[in-house]
């Protein structure tokens, strides 16, 4: 078994390509819930269903988020009521969340619904929520705290970050069959997505930090900076905000001594030595992924490092 930590664009995309080097039914995702909003008195999990959208073949591919052929009339109606529309929800899309906020209410767990909503949609992978508790990611900016998602989206996420917060995270607990996952797993991907306010923000559930280090299998990490900039996202303004240089070589810093492989785009190659020097095994190759080419042939790269790194 294959477990991805996962975010959501740019973790959508190479697991776009990984399914297809491999069984998708043995691949195990953890999702990142910290992005979780409430809008409109509906629960969104933003990361889940951007991976399972992408996995079922709903995903809409020119926009890089929401459903392919989707339409806005709800928030067209809820905007002549004269409420704030800023975060984008397709009618299609909005199903998804009605029926996972009826459920929750209905005393289910994220992690039930979310194996229901992977059957419906036919996705043979599982998708696995990091855990079942709330735990808004909260980012602190000059102008103040604000979650992730206004952040982003309401505010353009171009504010300097001074801090990033994951609120109630001491008090939830990994969901049902992760540590599992992380104990059988053959390898481990942190796939190419915001270092600290996805895949950090499950690396921050107690527990899950440490079933990646005590597990006997390789980890291997694919950077979303290349050549100091980050292709989507604030991961550049979030690493400097917390003192780590904005490369490459900064994420991998960041994920410390839980990696044993890495992938490096050949726009960086020249920053191979440096993190070879941490200690990792370093691969070079492009990770930047316009076509499904691209995604298939960087997930084929990330499983044979984790093999050479076994």
């Amino acid at each position: 078994m294959i477990v991805a930590l996962a975010g959501g664009v740019g973790a959508a995309k190479f697991l776009r390509g990984l399914v297809e080097v491999m069984p998708p039914e043995d691949l195990t995702i953890i999702s990142n819930t910290g992005d979780d909003i409430e809008m409109f008195g509906l629960h969104i999990s933003p990361d889940i269903d951007i991976v399972a959208y992408t996995l079922s073949g709903l995903v809409d591919e020119e926009r890089g988020w929401g459903i392919r052929g989707d339409t806005f009339d709800s928030l067209d109606m809820i905007r002549r009521y004269d409420e704030p529309v800023w975060f984008n929800l397709g009618d299609r899309d909005l199903a998804t969340h009605i029926l996972r906020t009826r459920q929750l209410r209905a005393g289910l767990s994220l992690t039930e619904i979310t194996a229901a909503q992977c059957a419906a949609l036919g996705i043979a992978s599982h998708i696995l929520p990091m855990c079942d508790q709330p735990v808004p990611s909260m980012i602190r900016t000059p102008a103040g705290y604000f979650h992730f998602q206004e952040y982003l989206v309401q505010r353009g996420g171009r504010e300097d970050v001074l801090e990033v917060v994951y609120q109630d995270i001491a008090h939830a607990s990994p969901a049902q069959g992760v540590l599992d996952a992380l104990s059988e797993a053959e390898a481990i991907l942190f796939c190419p997505s915001n270092p600290i306010i996805s895949v950090g923000t499950i690396l921050a559930v107690p527990g899950i930090r440490d079933a990646i280090r005590s597990s006997a299998a390789p980890v291997v990490a694919i950077s979303p900076i290349i050549q100091g900039a980050t292709l989507k996202g604030p991961a550049d303004l979030m690493l400097q905000g917390l003192g780590f240089e904005v490369s490459a070589y900064g994420v991998a810093q960041y994920y410390g001594d839980l990696l044993s492989g890495y992938l490096l785009d050949t726009l960086d190659a020249d920053l191979g030595p440096r993190v070879e020097a941490l200690g990792l095994r370093v691969e070079v190759t492009n990770s930047i992924m316009k076509t499904l080419d691209d995604k298939v042939a960087l997930a084929r790269a990330a499983l044979n490092l984790a093999r050479t790194c076994s």
